[in-house]
């Protein structure tokens, strides 16, 4: 296979490459129900394993930006690093599972090793597909999405066999991903990396007023997402149970909920081309925070009912992210996209911890209400944005647009 053939379907590769190095990051809760079987573990125990991936997440972004490994060295060899030493990581989990100081530790790795997975990707986005970012980073996400989603189709798949498998199954993949990215490379539309990024240099452009209200939104957003997403295979347990159906279903549906975003992602993603990504993300972010505020209030309504908002609330509760990170990007200093996408990642995964700690918490105590707690996120989000406009000369997913002020 020659290198032109290779390049020639580049966002193909990167989306495939995000999917496989992405499935580490909830691997673990794939396996979850199992672990709490087998070992003993608790919703809350389950929700600091999560918690350490999101704050080794956060530490590595915001090394990257501090170094400014993110703008000085290829994203492509980046990725790939952290695909090898990300899939170490998961596979040592499964001989740590039982020991919380190692295998929270471990958990933490490979948080760490996803910074280098997930913003270095939205980079190779930027630099193979220039035009229409948006759409591009909507494939993207949605790949993260179905990542996120991946560990619950292994563990439905692999119900008759140990829940290390499933473990193992995420790490091979993980493999992958790096391989593909490593074969493919850097795009030609950055500019050659300056090696003068640095964290408070990300950090500059939240001075912009376009940005600091994009940012906002994102932030918002990221409270929710990752909440939702953890207890998504418990508020399904509670619709299966009362159905009366086998618990063989939960990590199918959870599957479903989650991978549903895909679509959304993808779905958003052409709706920015014709209607622009700040329209796109305004709707989906209030579209998730309907659902958030009324789901509690039905637990009289069918189980078949609810399932189904749930799947309409994985839908749209990751749609506007694409869209998110095209605004942003798009309001970026160009020689430091890296850095300042980074920064942003790094204060929005923060978020994600007190929401998640407070949910999985409470979870045995108020039930389906804690849904409640992550309210907040979509309200405060849209707030932020009330007063931008999208960009009139271009479509919002265009980069070159990027440093207009609303």
């Amino acid at each position: 296979m020659t290198s032109s053939l290779w390049q020639r379907h580049p966002l193909v590769l990167i989306v495939l490459a995000q999917l496989c190095g992405t499935s580490l990051w909830f691997s673990v809760n794939g396996v979850g129900l199992s672990l709490t079987r087998d070992l003993g573990l608790s919703e809350a125990d389950l929700g600091r394993l999560t918690l350490s991936v999101q704050a080794g997440f956060i530490v590595g972004t915001l090394t990257l930006a501090a170094t400014g490994l993110a703008d000085r060295f290829r994203a492509s060899r980046i990725f790939a690093l952290s695909c090898l030493l990300g899939a170490l990581a998961n596979a040592g989990f499964v001989l740590a599972a039982a020991h919380p100081p190692l295998s929270l530790l471990l958990r933490f790795a490979t948080g760490l090793c996803l910074a280098g997975i997930y913003p270095l990707g939205m980079k190779l986005v930027i630099g193979w597909t220039p035009r229409h970012t948006g759409a591009a980073l909507a494939w993207l996400v949605g790949m993260l999405t179905l990542g996120t989603a991946l560990p619950h189709l292994l563990r439905g798949s692999t119900l008759g066999l140990p829940w290390e498998w499933p473990l193992l199954g995420a790490s091979a993949l993980a493999l992958l991903g790096g391989a593909l990215i490593l074969r493919l490379g850097d795009g030609p539309h950055l500019p050659p990396a300056s090696g003068k990024a640095r964290l408070l240099e990300g950090l500059a452009a939240l001075g912009e007023r376009r940005f600091r209200a994009v940012a906002a939104g994102y932030f918002g957003h990221c409270w929710e997402l990752y909440a939702l997403w953890m207890l998504t295979p418990f508020v399904v347990a509670r619709e299966v149970a009362r159905l009366g159906a086998s618990s063989d279903l939960i990590p199918w549906l959870s599957f479903a909920v989650i991978a549903l975003g895909l679509a959304g992602c993808v779905g958003g993603g052409v709706l920015s081309r014709r209607l622009g990504s700040l329209w796109v993300a305004r709707r989906a972010l209030a579209i998730s925070g309907t659902l958030c505020l009324a789901y509690p209030l039905l637990p009289w309504a069918p189980p078949g009912l609810l399932l189904g908002l749930l799947a309409l609330w994985g839908l749209t509760v990751i749609a506007d992210s694409p869209q998110f990170s095209a605004l942003a990007a798009a309001a970026a200093p160009r020689d430091r996209v890296g850095a300042t996408l980074a920064i942003m990642n790094a204060v929005g995964f923060a978020l994600t911890i007190p929401a998640i700690a407070i949910t999985t918490t409470l979870w045995q105590l108020q039930g389906t209400w804690v849904l409640w707690w992550l309210l907040p996120g979509p309200l405060l989000g849209l707030w932020a944005m009330r007063g931008l406009r999208e960009l009139p000369d271009t479509p919002a997913d265009h980069k070159g647009a990027g440093r207009q002020q609303t």
